[in-house]
């Protein structure tokens, strides 16, 4: 299993209707590893700058941001 992101890399989440998410730029935080029922989809730690709190998101919900319009540097 390989992260395509990087810990310290920002990305957007993808919205969804079950999971609503803070707009704006999340930081990868920790790379953790793919469940056991989809073995190519690793999950990530991610922080927004406005939440108290870290998300566990898999890779395919996610995009990566572009570092120009990065919040945290």
């Amino acid at each position: 299993m390989t992260h395509k992101y990087t810990v310290g890399q920002a990305v957007d989440l993808t919205r969804t209707i079950l999971r609503p998410t803070a707009p704006g730029e999340y930081k990868i935080q920790r790379l953790m590893p793919a469940s056991d029922s989809d073995p190519k989809n690793p999950s990530y730690r991610v922080k927004n700058m406005v939440e108290n709190y870290e998300r566990v998101v898999r890779e395919s919900e996610m995009t990566p941001r572009n570092e120009t319009e990065s919040a945290f540097t």
